[in-house]
């Protein structure tokens, strides 16, 4: 079993096409085909469903991927640590991360993470939606979500704080909640699916279910509606400290503080080893969000 035999296996698990697969690889399409072919051959099992247009992994090639990246990754990192820490990490990297803390601060820091990394290369995914990363053939997601796969490994890279907010604007015309439970009479921006907000008061926790004219699934989207005036919001300081700190946004219920247990995370599939692009992905972003603004 030839180790550019799984590449080009793992490969294939995504892209779903021999061609576009090989080609990252450096292979013609009937190169890659026999390299399958062989792989196939060798463990007796077919791997994948082909048909003129793609192809699609069988049962025994699902089965198959996870040991085939849990051996890529060790192969890799054995190959580090023979260069007693001299190899830099190289290839492609496929990370995912939400949409707007993405664009906000994993982008802006990409150029730096290029300069000390020359050869690694980066397939980013920016989407709100929470992809399945064996799936999907990722080897890092960022995630402002706590873990709740046990097949993943998450590291804290920085903590989070959540805020309610409104406009200058909206309050004058509006007025401003005194109490948490005076937002049921008010237009409450939300992210879909978290509809209900929990706050510290002096009784305990009170969940309070808002409603309002506008819920969408993007942190930007509630953040400029609230801007602009549509209602109070729960902002993250990292995606409206500009707003507040020039005052296009106001802080309200400072007295009642969010609970919450958001943190920015670095999530990655569970392995013995950690591949050393993913450790110098991880090790550098941490740094990067010690003054990720709290």
């Amino acid at each position: 079993m030839e180790i550019e035999h799984l590449k080009l296996f793992v490969r294939l698990a995504t892209t779903h096409n021999i061609s576009m697969a090989g080609r990252e690889l450096g292979l013609s399409p009937a190169v890659a085909s026999a390299h399958i072919g062989k792989l196939e051959q060798g463990l007796g099992v077919r791997l994948l469903h082909r048909t003129t247009r793609k192809v699609s992994l069988t049962e025994e090639g699902e089965a198959f991927l996870p040991h085939a990246q849990e051996v890529l990754a060790s192969v890799e990192a054995a190959r580090a640590a023979v260069g007693a820490g001299e190899v830099e990490p190289q290839g492609t990297l496929r990370v995912t991360a939400p949409a707007s803390f993405g664009r906000m601060h994993l982008v802006p820091a990409l150029k730096g993470f290029r300069d000390r990394y020359p050869q690694l290369s980066l397939d980013l995914r920016l989407t709100d939606t929470m992809v399945d990363l064996v799936e999907g053939g990722y080897d890092v997601a960022i995630r402002d979500a706590g873990l709740k796969d046990s097949t993943l490994i998450a590291r804290k890279l920085a903590a989070e704080r959540r805020v309610l907010c409104a406009s200058p604007e909206y309050l004058a015309e509006f007025g401003e909640p005194e109490t948490p439970q005076a937002l049921r009479n008010h237009q409450c921006i939300t992210l879909i699916g978290l509809e209900s907000w929990l706050f510290d008061t002096p009784e305990g926790r009170q969940s309070i279910k808002v409603k309002g004219c506008l819920r969408t699934d993007n942190g930007e989207a509630i953040r400029d509606a609230s801007v602009a005036g549509l209602g109070i919001t729960v902002c993250s300081t990292w995606n409206a400290y500009q707003h507040l700190e020039e005052g296009s946004l106001v802080q309200v219920l400072e007295d009642y503080p969010l609970i919450s247990d958001a943190a920015i995370w670095a999530v990655y599939p569970s392995s013995r080893l950690l591949a050393p692009k993913v450790r110098a992905f991880i090790d550098y972003f941490a740094e990067q969000f010690e003054t990720l603004p709290v």
